[in-house]
């Protein structure tokens, strides 16, 4: 199974930019598509974005579409989240997955090999 490792998180000012990256363990990385998640404090966990095995097919939360950008480089075993245009809102802790099941990517349950995730915080 993929084993995950996010790293890239610091506070940064509001209107900031910021780029996450997650490495994998193993050969099966480019078998599976990847997504991004966060959580904030006292909150649930929420979809952030995700991308397909080749990396030819995306797809946002509402909250951060045209401003993050979801990418892999399968060579590297690495999945990036390119963060621009941060807000204070965007603040938590981001975690990057493999989606293991046939479920909808923005659905959590869909995923395995969760990382320890990674701290953004974003100030005003």
């Amino acid at each position: 199974q993929v084993q995950l490792v996010e790293s890239g998180g610091e506070l940064v000012q509001a209107g900031g930019s910021l780029r996450l990256s997650c490495a994998a363990s193993g050969r099966t990385f480019s078998m599976y598509p990847m997504g991004w998640f966060r959580q904030a404090p006292g909150k649930e966990r929420e979809f952030v974005a995700a991308i397909s095995v080749r990396g030819t097919s995306t797809i946002y939360a509402d909250s951060v579409k045209g401003r993050f950008t979801i990418s892999r480089d399968n060579a590297k075993n690495t999945v990036y989240l390119q963060m621009s245009s941060l807000k204070p809102e965007d603040t938590a802790v981001y975690y990057c997955a493999a989606s293991m099941r046939s479920l909808p990517w923005t659905n959590p349950v869909a995923y395995g090999g969760w990382g320890q995730g990674t701290q953004v915080t974003v100030s005003s």
